[in-house]
């Protein structure tokens, strides 16, 4: 499973990952989101990232059980009782957060200019995001008038 393990993921656990993937151990990956604002505030490499290493080693593909699957995004709706096409989602990650909900049928996908967000991000991902804010409060005001 390749999850947030940060420092923690040194070559000697990824290779003995690898060496298990080849001999059939399933491959499960939490997220693949490129990127993540770290604490010193330059975007540093998330788990996706380290997906595709392994992937390639074993010649073994991932099984995404997180963002962006429609499973994940259904889960959220009725984890809040209502159907995916009456749910909005606001993130700033185009392909993790935006592309994969809407891609999922989410009623809609707002993409947010902060935390990860760089310019010309609207277009990164299929499908493109239906709305862009500057920020959250901005994106609030989007949801509210929808309805």
């Amino acid at each position: 499973m390749v999850g947030d393990a940060g420092p923690y993921l040194t070559y000697n656990r990824r290779n003995t990952a690898s060496r298990q993937l080849t001999r059939g151990a399933p491959f499960l990956e939490l997220a693949a989101n490129r990127v993540f604002r770290d604490t010193d505030g330059d975007l540093s490499l998330d788990a996706g990232a380290f997906l595709r290493a392994p992937e390639y080693s074993s010649d073994t593909n991932a099984t995404l059980v997180g963002k962006p699957t429609a499973t994940y995004f259904a889960a959220g709706a009725d984890s809040l009782g209502s159907t995916l096409s009456e749910v909005a989602m606001v993130g700033d990650d185009t392909e993790g957060d935006i592309a994969g909900e809407l891609s999922a049928g989410l009623g809609m996908g707002i993409l947010v200019r902060s935390s990860k967000y760089r310019p010309g991000d609207e277009g990164r991902a299929t499908p493109t995001p239906p709305c862009v804010a500057d920020n959250s409060e901005a994106a609030v005001e989007i949801i509210l008038k929808r309805r």
